[in-house]
Formats: C-alpha cells, sequence, structure tokens
C-alpha cells in the first residue's frame, strides 16, 4: 500500500479545497432532519452537482468526474475537513447507485442517476420490517406479477430519509415462503425451501397511491426515519433491479457497500477527532488525563480506520473485492462513532447536553462543533451498532466467515 499521493491526486485535492472554501455555507445549515433543513440540503446537493462535486467517482454522463476510488477518498477527506452539509442524498448516492452500475440497465441507469445526483430526487433505504431486521431473509412484504408490472403490499420501518425522500428502493417477496419448512420437510429447491430465495428488488415513489408514509423521531423528537404502509401500490417493470426472484444476491451486494468503504469514509472521522482534539487543547483541564487519554484515542482511531480503508481501497484498485471483511469495517466505525461522541459530551459537560439553542458554530473558536452538534451526532451514532446489518450478526460473519470458527446455536 502506497500512501504518497501522486501530482494529479495532489492538485485534485487544491481544487476540491478551494471550491469548499468558497461554497460551504458560513451558517450550518438546519439539520436534515427536519422539513426544513431536508429542503436546504436538497438545495445544497444541487449546488455540488453544478460543479459537478456531487459524485465526483461517476461517469462524466452521470454529473460525476470520472474519477478513482483514491481521488475519491481525497475528496471526503477535504469534504468533512471543510465542515461541508451532511448529505441527504447518501441512501441513493452510497447504496443504490452501486447497485445500478452493478445490476442496473442502461435504461435505468439513465432515467435515475442524473437526477439522484442533483438532489432533484432523494431516495429512501427501505429494507426492514417490524420483525425482519438482521434477519433480513425473513421479510413479508410482498411484491405480486400484474399486467405491465408488480402490486406491491406490506411494512416496512426504520426507513431512513423516507419522512420527506421522494422514492425507495427495498426487497420484496415476489415467491412464497413457508417458515419452518427446511426444518420440518425436506428441504425443498423452491423458495419455500430457502428463505433468501424468491426475493425481487424493486424501486417505487412514495407519492404513489396505496402508500402511506409515517415518520418516526429519534430521542430528538426528529424523524430520522419512517414507517411505510404499501397497499396495492403499483410499480412498473422497468423499476425491477436485476431478474425477479434474484433479489437476495444484489442486496447483498449493496449492503456490502453499506458495510464498507461508502457509507463512512475516514474523512468524516479524521475531521471529528481533529476537532475533538483542538477544542481538548483549547479548554481542557490538562490534569484530567483520563479524558486525555480518550481524546487521543479517538485520534489514534480514527487514524488506523484511515489506514484501513486504504488498504482496502488499494485491493479495490486491483479488482479485488472485501466480502465478509466489510463486517469489520461496520463493526468497527460505529463502536468507534459511539466512543468518539461520548469523548467530545464529557469534554462538553452541560453545554454538550443542548439540544437546541446552544451557540452557533461561528461563535466558537476554531470552527469547532457546538454542544448541540455533538448531541445530535451523539443520538444519531446510536443507530450505529443496529443499522447497515446489527453487530450481533457482524460478529457471526466475522466468526464462521473470516475466522472459520463453527456455527453457534440460533
Amino acid at each position: 500500500m502506497d500512501l504518497d499521493f501522486a501530482a494529479e491526486e495532489e492538485e485534485f485535492r487544491q481544487r476540491a479545497r478551494d471550491w469548499l472554501a468558497a461554497h460551504v455555507p458560513a451558517v450550518p445549515l438546519p439539520s436534515l432532519e427536519t422539513e426544513e433543513g431536508f429542503a436546504a440540503h436538497r438545495e445544497w446537493e444541487r449546488a455540488l452537482a453544478a460543479d459537478r462535486w456531487s459524485v465526483v467517482s461517476w461517469p462524466k454522463e452521470y454529473g460525476g468526474r470520472g474519477v478513482d476510488i483514491v481521488k475519491w477518498l481525497v475528496f471526503e477527506e477535504e469534504y468533512y475537513a471543510a465542515g461541508a452539509p451532511a448529505r441527504v442524498s447518501q441512501n441513493g448516492i452510497n447504496l443504490l447507485a452501486p447497485t445500478l452500475f452493478d445490476f442496473g440497465t442502461a435504461e435505468q441507469r439513465a432515467r435515475v442517476l442524473p437526477s439522484m445526483a442533483t438532489g432533484e430526487v432523494i431516495w429512501a433505504q427501505a429494507w426492514s420490517e417490524p420483525e425482519s431486521g438482521s434477519d433480513l431473509a425473513s421479510l413479508r412484504s410482498t411484491a405480486r406479477r400484474t399486467d405491465g408490472g408488480w402490486r406491491l403490499d406490506g411494512h416496512k420501518t426504520w426507513s431512513s430519509r423516507a419522512a420527506f425522500a421522494d422514492r425507495a428502493f427495498g426487497l420484496f417477496r415476489s415467491e412464497p415462503y413457508e417458515p419452518g419448512y427446511e426444518t420440518g420437510h425436506a428441504a425443498g429447491s423452491g423458495a419455500a425451501g430457502k428463505p433468501h430465495r424468491g426475493l425481487t428488488y424493486l424501486m417505487f415513489p412514495l407519492d404513489a397511491d396505496g402508500v402511506t408514509v409515517r415518520p418516526v423521531g429519534r430521542l430528538d423528537g426528529k424523524p430520522a426515519f419512517a414507517e411505510l404502509f404499501l397497499d396495492d401500490v403499483f410499480v412498473p417493470d422497468e423499476d425491477v433491479i436485476g431478474e425477479p426472484g434474484q433479489g437476495w444476491r444484489i442486496a447483498m451486494s449493496t449492503t456490502g457497500d453499506e458495510r464498507g468503504l461508502t457509507l463512512r469514509s475516514p474523512g468524516r472521522f479524521l475531521a471529528s477527532a481533529d476537532r475533538l482534539a483542538r477544542r481538548w487543547r483549547a479548554e481542557a483541564d490538562p490534569a484530567d488525563t483520563a479524558l486525555r487519554d480518550r481524546v487521543a484515542d479517538a485520534v489514534i482511531g480514527a487514524r488506523a480506520y484511515e489506514l484501513f480503508t486504504w488498504a482496502c481501497a488499494s485491493r479495490f484498485a486491483a479488482g479485488e473485492r472485501i466480502g465478509a471483511e466489510s463486517s469489520l469495517n461496520k463493526v468497527f466505525w460505529s463502536e468507534y462513532d459511539i466512543a468518539l461522541h461520548e469523548t467530545a459530551l464529557d469534554l462538553l459537560g452541560a453545554e454538550g447536553e443542548l439540544a437546541e439553542g446552544g451557540p452557533a458554530e461561528g461563535e466558537l473558536a476554531e470552527g469547532a462543533p457546538a454542544g448541540q452538534d455533538w448531541m445530535e451526532g451523539y443520538v444519531f451514532s446510536l443507530a450505529g451498532p443496529i443499522y447497515a446489518g446489527a453487530n450481533e450478526i457482524q460478529r457471526d460473519i466475522i466468526a464462521e466467515r473470516l475466522l472459520g470458527l463453527p456455527k453457534g446455536r440460533r
């Protein structure tokens, strides 16, 4: 792994840094988990796309710059270092788009990707169901064949971005599955014997007839998620990704992207650890060595995550895929994120308890995040060990597929 950057990569870094310095809003945008903030972040996506900074790694015909993974990671570092707004298009750009590049048709890419890049269409993730969270293969929402398409019925929950988004993507059962069949009968060759068979990957609009969106508030009351109720919702054949019944294989590609590099690039944590360290140097009690060591651990963790990511990037560049190793990545960043925010809140003391009405970003020395920014980040970080595949499941994957340990009793 070569950590020296080529001249063209450094030139790209400088161009990104200059653009961000000129365009990142001086006043932080409202939380994207509110209607006002969601609209403001959508406008930010449009500004990024206007100068082709929204999706730098995409081909130019879809609004990108066609850069490789090294330059994408460089851009991510600069983006977070500049304190740029969170990406409201994250689900679409980081999860659905890679799936369309791998499994979608040319028509789907031409139709879906440009409006995704500009923020005109924001995508929600519709995976989990009330009794099918980490055990995604047990989902019950159905897709029935009809003339020209499919009829969707069911209930999705914890759908991120769905409270204000335009469209969603997810899995639906298109062939019947009988729980217990594989243990009580001779295993069959169809979906009845294998719960992950007979699933179809579909896209659908959230304003379609038969779709009800019910926001779900976080601990702070903001609707970061929503429940989706689908009652005989028509979806045309053109919105099926890949072959009907092959959704599980496609979804595993998507979840690999989510657990791996795309959802949490190291730039996010490097910037947060840097701001935490600067806040420590400016305000902390030097005699508090225990808190000092936690700040040091945060900086070391961010650096370790960066190095692991660059190692993965080198393998990607060589044409490899990281497969089950993405579970290592997911467990690390989700638990690191919580520890980082807990350290920041302990450093801030009473100020860190402010959810609203605290000092604005610009009122703090050296651009350190305001107390309410750390608190909002902490509230969201608590979901990290659950979404993108619960960490308990990820540890099973690590034990069985990477370490070769025998399967435990479920």
